[in-house]
């Protein structure tokens, strides 16, 4: 799955990755700084219904947003300093909890992500036109 957009085109775009891996609940999002992984999580959170004011969590970790289908938590690892960090903040509980988990820099914690996550790459293409893909894990 692969889909080039514009911020325009962006609720469209998570419209149709949400129904293309209905299974999934825990998505790793791996770009740059100021890729749009808040953004389009953003779009993802209002797809599924969430009504809540939305923000980055980068100082709190993890953010937790109430909707019909339950519980949908974003979380930002961008400070996390080791695994152990995020276990006692209980992120590990949350990955586990069956809700949907929305995971910007998974890179800081990978030990935490099963086989079962979607990994998505994010890439700048131009100042406002944006690449997302499936990253293969299957190696």
């Amino acid at each position: 799955m692969d889909a080039i957009f514009s911020l325009e085109q962006i609720e469209t775009v998570a419209a149709v990755f949400l129904k293309k891996f209905p299974t999934h609940k825990i998505w790793a999002f791996h770009a740059p700084m100021g890729a749009g992984k808040t953004t389009f999580i953003n779009a993802l959170c209002k797809q599924l219904g969430v009504k809540d004011g939305l923000s980055s969590p980068t100082f709190a970790i993890v953010n937790e947003y109430a909707c019909e289908k339950g519980p949908v938590y974003h979380m930002d690892w961008y400070r996390l300093q080791s695994e152990s960090e995020a276990m006692d903040a209980g992120i590990e509980d949350i990955l586990q909890s069956g809700a949907y988990c929305f995971v910007e820099w998974p890179e800081n914690a990978p030990g935490l992500l099963g086989p079962e996550v979607l990994h998505l790459n994010l890439e700048v293409l131009d100042p406002s036109t944006r690449r997302l893909f499936k990253e293969d894990r299957s190696a």
